[in-house]
Order: structure tokens, then C-alpha cells, then sequence
């Protein structure tokens, strides 16, 4: 019941950002800047995993108190309550995958920077990166509710619902792969990770 409510959040989403990125791709396909359009997508892709990481630790993990200023009780209002709730119920299909309603803003304005450059450059990139948000939301989805034999996702498994664990909210931001908890030191405990990954 959980995993259809997140999934029936999930399609709009999936569908239009999909269409999107996709659209620019196939365009981008047919010109003679093709290669570096590509270079483009595959590096937006890239970059998403830089930004699950930044987006998770910093900001949906951060704490923004509501305050007198426009920003400060925007950042309250938008962000504070999105995570918190996923954390308090991890299975609640209402709080595991985002919605155009909370990203569409973002992904406008990153459309409109990306249209200031070269058409096959920035815009691609965005493509990219939004494509790679939908994979991310899948894979996060596949962690909560679906049970998958590859070694990739009993690893991502373990990870992500360490971080959900009491002693794990601190740790293992990264949503789709570990590197980047390796590069800022967000790694889970040595000792915890042999236990976790050693029958992978």
C-alpha cells in the first residue's frame, strides 16, 4: 500500500522531468555538437551525485528555524518538514520520494541559468542532472520498499537505511553511492560497515 502511494507520487514526476531531459538529449543527437552534448548530459549526471549529497546533509538534514527574515521562514516552511517526517516514518509512502510541487521551482530556475549558454552546454547539463534526480528517486524508492538480489543495491540498501538507523543519521548521505561520504568523512564506522557488507 506504502510503496503504490510513493510510486503514484513518483510517475508525475518520473513522466514530465523524463520528457524533458530526454527531449533535449534526442534533439542534441541530431547535430553536429552531438559529442560535447553528450560530455554535457554524462557530466550533469556526475554532478547530481555531488548535489544528493550537499542537498542531503546540508539541507535537508539542516535545521531552519523560522525567523522575522523572508528567507530564513522560507527555508523553514520548504525544507524543514520534508525530512524530518521521511526520518520519523521511513515507510510512509507520503515521505519517501519528492514531487513537482517541491522541485519544480528548482528545476525552472535551473532551466532558466542554463539557457543563458550555449544550448548544447548548460542546458544538456541540466538535463543530466535532472534525469540522474530520477534515477536517484527510483533507486531511493527501491530501497524502502523493494527487495533486489545485485550486489548494487544490497549495498545501497545497507548504506541508506544505516543512516536511518539511531546511530546513522549522521552518516551515509549519499543516496545512490558511498564515494562522496568517503571524500567528506561522513563514512559509516569501519567496524559497522564490516558487519553490514560482509555476506554482499
Amino acid at each position: 500500500m506504502e510503496a503504490r502511494k510513493a510510486r503514484h507520487r513518483l510517475y508525475p514526476v518520473t513522466i514530465l522531468y523524463t520528457a524533458f531531459s530526454l527531449t533535449l538529449l534526442l534533439l542534441a543527437l541530431r547535430k553536429e555538437t552531438r559529442f560535447i552534448s553528450l560530455a554535457f548530459f554524462a557530466l550533469g549526471s556526475a554532478l547530481w551525485t555531488a548535489m544528493e549529497y550537499w542537498a542531503h546533509r546540508y539541507i535537508l538534514h539542516g535545521r531552519f528555524p523560522d525567523g522575522p527574515g523572508a528567507f530564513q521562514h522560507f527555508c523553514h516552511k520548504f525544507f524543514d518538514h520534508l525530512h524530518i517526517e521521511h526520518h520519523k516514518r521511513p515507510w510512509d509512502g507520503n515521505h519517501v520520494n519528492g514531487t513537482i510541487k517541491d522541485t519544480l521551482p528548482f528545476v525552472v530556475i535551473l532551466g532558466a541559468v542554463s539557457a543563458l549558454f550555449p544550448w548544447h552546454t548548460g542546458p544538456l547539463l541540466i538535463a543530466g542532472l535532472i534525469q540522474a534526480y530520477i534515477i536517484e528517486e527510483w533507486i531511493h524508492h527501491s530501497v524502502h520498499f523493494c527487495e533486489f538480489k545485485g550486489k548494487y543495491f544490497q549495498y545501497i540498501k545497507r548504506h541508506h537505511l544505516y543512516h536511518h538507523s539511531p546511530k546513522g543519521s549522521n552518516v551515509g548521505y549519499g543516496l545512490t553511492n558511498g564515494f562522496w561520504d568517503v571524500v567528506w568523512d561522513t563514512r559509516i564506522p569501519a567496524e559497522d560497515r564490516r558487519a553490514l557488507y560482509s555476506k554482499l
